[in-house]
């Protein structure tokens, strides 16, 4: 009996403590066919419920999948719904039981834009109903950093079932077999996946008409981090609130229709710049939405950032006849060119705002036909071209037309424009706005002998939106003349009453993109970034350096991976002689109560905690190089651990040697921008024999810290006699080779004179002796690729040497009065950075671990 009571009085405690423990709503708030809350994580709580109720719906549960833990807060955001006004609600679960519901205030959800050609014909191309919901037979994935390559499936039609990892489900739709609508929900920043197809995820359903997919991103912070989405043989796709960023595929577009698409909607994603590729004009990355051989298509609400080039389209369809795409909505933030660049299609192009464009907007050949109406372009050179004529052939400096070197289009033939309605804002004025309606009596467009406007024009702008553009109104090359599709009773563009240019700019601004912009904003300098079309370097490292503030996704196994530690800025520093670092900033979070740090302070460098905000804050003034680790504690979870090297630029005492046949691009001293060259040359300097070279082109940035004075050597393909810039001063090439002395102490950028190659740098500082000239034999490390132990052979006693990740991370470090070998047994497969450190100086080559 008293046994009974006990065991009665301790639930009842339970239920008192559970009733007691409500969470604290700190923010709520409606988006396109969604919602969010956020809370503070209540003490004890293992899980959380979360129910919305509107609409006609009462207390309807979320999946727990979107139930997410970013340390200080949780949030949760619900789904699939249609427009309407809700509330959610979310429990605390302690000890098993569901403890007080918390209700939100009013939210109000608005309903996506379905305007456009991916919907023409009845088609609704997404895994959703037209209101949003879900489709009653849907299927619903979710994708994260630790599902990604297990998540699974059974397939109808596939090879074998389950089908396991997103690519391998996708392929089970291949063959267009399942037709049950597919949602695919990504969750946080995910890399590349184990299995892909040349570094894309590939969209194909053999173009099922009764099938379906939706890829879409959670939540403010979905990411497709390195990889991109490629769609071939696809009817029926929906893709949307991704950001795409650093894509290094082998097609390399964030977003690429191939071919054999149609009914593909492709909106509210951010697209910024993907890693560089080999040409010079991809610099920022390839495509960022490319369209090949596909029709039927809406590009709406997507968030450009700074792309070089936004989106082509049309390659090689050799017809006119059924291509059909819409724009509309789209942020074109300080993008450079294409948007789009067309070939052959029938595009339909409104409601844009062309924000600060640096090259030119819309571009027509082949014999497209581009209405272009109500779009808003703020001080964006060059809103509208047509290949060979008006604008893109006219040069201001000679005031002629001059298609040999203004051509912009391959000297292709031209399309056809008809632009109604659009706002030309010039705004600072720093960029020249031209732009040429046909047969306008401006006299700077009609020059006789030069110029005129019924021939050299940029569009045709009609009296009224419905007006059609007569047959005689024709291409200057090529003789090409518009379709009038907007015109055509089949379409929707005939009856669409589209918004106001300022009207369509602002709802772009407010939507375009991800959830309410998403989690990387960035604001552009008007003034210089109009203009520029060089890779703006804070966004680059914002982008390259991005980090997921996600903890652990609710339902999955975290009990791992909840102490988390996050850091907001570089852990690995070169700094010059006498110069502070950046504060370097972890976080520690989840079931993290503290942190620590070893090897601190030390040589300048010391930390500071804060235990309310849990950070971290490692600052000073190197007088040496430093590493160290934070690591986490709690009393639940794994601990976690980063490291950090602050290194003393020219530290070395002798030369600091990039040698591109041994080394690669990888270096600690240089940072090194650009492109190896996919033919090796020959030269020899220095007694080396050297084969692998940097392209030094547009795209080329070399920068690096000297301590002291130096002497600076180059060495280049041989017989190059032209010229080479450091810190924007022109040097030029004896035999190959440009040697600089006396550069002085400090910052250095190594940029483009003329076009080479380069095999070989060395800076030497001033009155010291050279590593080359005390070793008198070279450095030797053996075997490389290396299993378990290096060894090395040298003149000179080895007193330290470090091992560096790629990224930078010291990893391990071996001290002795003399080192002749070490074990390396422990390290995982990878490459790796040598650095040897000898009295007379250092050396470090890159090797690889088997």
């Amino acid at each position: 009996m008293l046994k009974k009571l006990f065991l009665s009085l301790s639930f009842l405690l339970l239920a008192i403590v559970v009733k007691a423990q409500a969470v604290t709503i700190t923010e709520s708030a409606g988006w396109l066919e969604s919602a969010y809350i956020k809370w503070t994580p209540v003490s004890g709580a293992t899980s959380y419920n979360v129910y919305y109720t509107g609409n006609g719906i009462t207390k309807k549960k979320i999946d727990t999948q979107l139930i997410r833990s970013y340390g200080s807060y949780f949030r949760a955001d619900v789904l699939g719904l249609a427009a309407g006004n809700y509330t959610v609600s979310v429990a605390p679960v302690i000890g098993g039981a569901e403890g007080t519901l918390t209700v939100s205030g009013n939210i109000a959800v608005a309903a996506h834009d379905r305007t456009g050609f991916a919907f023409s014909g009845g088609y609704n191309p997404s895994a959703y109903n037209l209101d949003g919901t879900e489709k009653s037979n849907a299927v619903i994935i979710y994708v994260t950093q630790n599902t990604k390559n297990t998540v699974s499936l059974t397939v109808t039609g596939a090879t074998a079932n389950p089908c396991v990892g997103l690519q391998t489900i996708l392929e089970g739709f291949k063959k267009g077999k399942d037709n049950r609508p597919l949602i695919i929900r990504l969750i946080g920043n995910i890399t590349d996946l184990s299995y892909m197809q040349g570094g894309d995820i590939v969209f194909e359903n053999n173009n099922n008409v009764a099938g379906s997919i939706t890829m879409e991103g959670v939540g403010d912070d979905a990411v497709t981090n390195g990889w991109s989405v490629r769609v071939k043989g696809m009817t029926n796709l929906e893709v949307r609130n991704l950001a795409a960023m650093n894509c290094d595929s082998i097609a390399g577009d964030d977003f690429g229709l191939q071919q054999d698409n149609d009914h593909i909607w492709i909106h509210n994603n951010d697209m910024f710049y993907g890693n560089a590729g080999s040409d010079a004009d991809q610099v920022k990355g390839d495509g960022a939405m490319d369209v090949k051989g596909s029709t039927f298509i809406t590009i709406s609400y997507n968030h450009f950032h700074d792309n070089g080039k936004s989106s082509l389209l049309g390659l090689s369809e050799n017809t006119t006849v059924g291509l059909y795409i819409t724009y509309h909505h789209n942020w074109f933030d300080h993008s450079d060119s294409r948007h789009p660049r067309v070939r052959f299609y029938s595009a339909h192009i409104y409601n844009n705002y062309f924000d600060g464009i640096s090259k030119y907007g819309a571009g027509s050949t082949e014999g497209s036909s581009l209405f272009v109406e109500n779009n808003y372009y703020r001080n964006s050179k060059h809103p509208m071209m047509v290949s060979l004529q008006g604008t893109d052939v006219w040069s201001p400096g000679k005031m002629m037309n001059d298609p040999g070197n203004q051509g912009t289009f391959s000297s292709e033939d031209g399309g056809s424009i008809k632009a109604f309605n659009n706002t030309l804002d010039t705004d600072i004025a720093t960029n020249d706005m031209r732009f040429v309606p046909y047969a306008d009596p401006n006299p700077a467009f009609n020059i006789t002998g030069v110029i005129n406007s019924t021939t050299d024009f940029d569009a045709y702008v009609p009296a009224t939106r419905a007006e059609q553009v007569s047959a005689s109104v024709k291409s200057k090359a090529g003789a090409n003349t518009y379709n009038n599709f907007d015109t055509d009773p089949a379409y929707y563009v005939k009856n669409l009453v589209p918004d106001l240019p300022l009207a369509a700019r602002d709802k772009t601004i407010q939507y375009a993109g991800r959830d309410f912009g998403g989690d990387l904003k960035f604001t552009f300098n008007n003034s210089v970034d109009d203009t520029a079309y060089l890779v703006n370097q804070a966004l680059k490292t914002a982008v390259s350096n991005y980090k997921t503030n996600l903890v652990f996704v609710q339902g999955e196994n975290s009990a791992a991976t909840t102490q988390t530690l996050t850091s907001s800025t570089n852990n690995s520093q070169t700094v010059a002689a006498n110069t502070a670092i950046d504060p370097m900033i972890f976080t520690y979070g989840g079931d993290a109560t503290d942190a620590s740090v070893s090897a601190l302070p030390a040589s300048g460098i010391t930390f500071v905690k804060d235990t309310t905000a849990k950070t971290i804050t490692v600052s000073g003034t190197p007088t040496a190089n430093v590493s160290f680790t934070v690591t986490t504690s709690g009393a639940t979870g794994t601990p976690v651990s980063l490291n950090g090297t602050i290194t003393l630029a020219g530290t070395s005492s002798g030369n600091l040697i990039q040698n591109f046949t041994t080394d690669g691009k990888v270096s600690t001293f240089y940072n090194i921008s650009g492109n190896i060259n996919s033919t090796n040359g020959s030269t020899t300097y220095d007694g080396l024999t050297l084969t692998t070279r940097l392209k030094i082109e547009t795209a080329t940035n070399i920068t690096y810290t000297t301590s002291a004075i130096s002497t600076l050597t180059l060495v280049f393909d041989p017989g190059f006699a032209l010229k080479i810039k450091l810190n924007g001063v022109s040097y030029n090439a004896n035999n190959g080779v440009v040697v600089i002395p006396n550069v002085p102490a400090g910052a250095n950028s190594i940029t483009k004179g003329d076009t080479t190659n380069l095999y070989y740098i060395k800076t030497e500082y001033n009155g010291n002796l050279s590593v080359s000239d005390a070793f008198k034999n070279k450095l030797a490390i053996y075997p490389n690729p290396v299993s378990s132990v290096l060894n090395f052979t040298t003149s000179d006693d080895i007193l330290r040497v470090e091992i560096y990740s790629m990224s930078g991370a010291l990893v391990k470090k071996f001290e002795a009065k003399t080192l002749k070998s070490i074990d390396l047994s422990s390290l995982t497969t990878g490459n790796y950075i040598v650095r040897a450190v000898t009295k007379q100086g250092s050396f470090q080559k890159m090797i690889i671990k088997k």
